[in-house]
């Protein structure tokens, strides 16, 4: 009798691997995948402070555990926090991954792990599973492209294009001017939209080397997952199907999982590690078709003061109401992220925009209020605006969000770019011109058409063809 197929998921500690993860979680125990959904111990307290300890607790053939980060608390408030966590779980995660692994295959009310499925950022733990001899699938948490583009970050740097020769390079246009055309499956493409990796002087910077390590890395899996769809990125799966044996592409995770799971499930919630305020929905009910524009720069991104001014009065001369989402460390140092607002801002657009500290996105992109996106190209809200068919102004801030961008404005037609320096005057135009392009507008409703079809149950999508092949190769190395 074949044994219940066991797949140990370990994103990286962050928001944006975090819920892809979850949700190929949720699918896989859908379709009879037992999973043991690992967070880290800090984000674990985090969670069920939020979301309440239910939100970990689980149900039968779900179970969440927690390994810790590799981080003294004093760490945490450091300004390359994310350079240091992810030094961290590099270097001091593997051992108590392993311990989890033994423990769990010694619980008699636990199948036996039969695969190993990490995140991108998390190469060690494709480590421990070869040395256990477990199979292993890897999930990128970005684009197609993305990928791609961070892995040829190492040929970059042998052909003489990276580190960069001189400060000067970064505000002289040089990243701007100099374009790639050799990357397999990708347009010609400014050296400055492959990462925000590529800005840097120093031959040995961690940022850079991490990556090229860790998308490179992703090869070491016996199969790639991607949160994409074969018609989006057509050109660049073809290449990427050249290094890697066996892909599956299965995106929108987040329209795939509306189509799967049902709406009471004890696991449908997600995982967030800020508290959701969901009444930016009735808000929404309030307004018009198409009228509002929702901005929100997720989980990471930063702000200096005069840029959150620049955003916040370009919202205001849009003419638009408006929904936007300011975390309170969006601003480091300046107390809590709305308070960080000028004063009279607040007063000038009372009546017609709604704040909020953190909102539950996917329900908000498809509102029908919704008319625009105004983001920082992460790829999980990139999904989710393609997805919801909202158009996007964009302004990419870190790692692959440049590239992602690009792929908006120029391939996808859905998005118009923000220069770097934020001013005023240009986010309200862009705004205003996103908000009442019928070509941006045709150009998002097609894309939400092809993800819907994507993700359709039966013998056309795509997306759920090749969840149910992956679900068919874990069962298969269970027995």
């Amino acid at each position: 009798m074949a044994r219940m197929p066991h797949a140990v998921v370990v994103p990286y500690p962050g928001s944006g691997n975090i819920n892809p993860a979850l949700q190929l979680a949720k699918l896989l125990h859908h379709h009879g995948v037992y999973i043991t959904f690992v967070n880290t111990e800090h984000n674990h307290r985090r969670v069920q402070a939020t979301e309440g300890a239910n939100a970990v607790r689980g149900r039968k053939g779900f179970r969440f555990e927690a390994i810790p980060d590799g981080l003294v608390e004093a760490d945490r408030d450091a300004g390359d926090y994310d350079i240091g966590l992810s030094a961290a779980t590099s270097h001091r995660c593997a051992e108590p991954l392993r311990e989890l692994v033994r423990r769990l295959n010694g619980m008699a009310d636990v199948p036996p792990v039969t695969c190993m499925l990490p995140t991108a950022l998390m190469s060690f733990a494709l480590d421990v599973a070869r040395e256990l001899g477990l199979p292993s699938m890897v999930l990128w948490g970005g684009s197609a492209a993305s990928l791609m583009g961070h892995m040829r970050l190492r040929e970059l740097q042998e052909r003489g294009y990276l580190p960069l020769k001189a400060e000067s390079c970064l505000t002289n246009g040089h990243l701007q001017r100099t374009v790639i055309d050799w990357i397999p499956g990708m347009p010609p493409i400014s050296l400055g939209d492959i990462s925000s990796f590529v800005r840097t002087t120093e031959p040995d910077e961690f940022g850079l080397r991490f990556n090229i390590v860790e998308a490179n890395g992703c090869t070491k899996a016996g199969a790639l997952i991607l949160n994409t769809f074969d018609d989006l990125e057509a050109d660049v799966l073809e290449a990427l199907r050249t290094e890697y044996p066996c892909i599956y592409t299965i995106g929108p995770l987040g329209s795939l999982l509306s189509h799967h799971l049902p709406d009471n499930d004890v696991i449908a919630g997600g995982l967030s590690l800020w508290k959701q305020d969901t009444e930016c929905l009735a808000w929404l009910d309030m307004q018009g078709p198409s009228s509002v524009v929702y901005a929100n720069f997720g989980s990471l991104t930063v702000l200096t003061a005069d840029q959150l001014a620049e955003f916040a009065w370009g919202l205001a001369a849009s003419g638009h109401p408006f929904l936007w989402s300011i975390r309170d460390n969006l601003v480091p140092g300046a107390g809590a992220g709305l308070s960080s607002l000028p004063p009279e801002f607040v007063a000038a657009t009372a009546g017609r925009c709604c704040l909020t500290t953190w909102c539950p996105q996917e329900q908000v992109l498809r509102h029908p209020a919704v008319g625009c996106f105004v983001t920082h190209n992460g790829w999980n809200s990139t999904c989710e605006s393609l997805a919801a068919g909202v158009p996007m102004v964009c302004w990419p801030v870190f790692a692959d969000q440049y590239t992602i961008c690009k792929y908006a404005c120029e391939e996808w037609g859905v998005g118009l770019r923000l220069d770097d320096d934020v001013r005023r005057e240009q986010v309200a135009g862009h705004v205003k011109q996103a908000m009442k392009s019928e070509e941006m507008r045709r150009s998002a409703a097609g894309w939400k058409d092809k993800a819907e079809d994507a993700v359709a149950p039966g013998g056309g999508g795509s997306s759920y063809a090749n969840l149910q092949s992956m679900v068919t190769a874990l069962g298969s190395v269970s027995s």
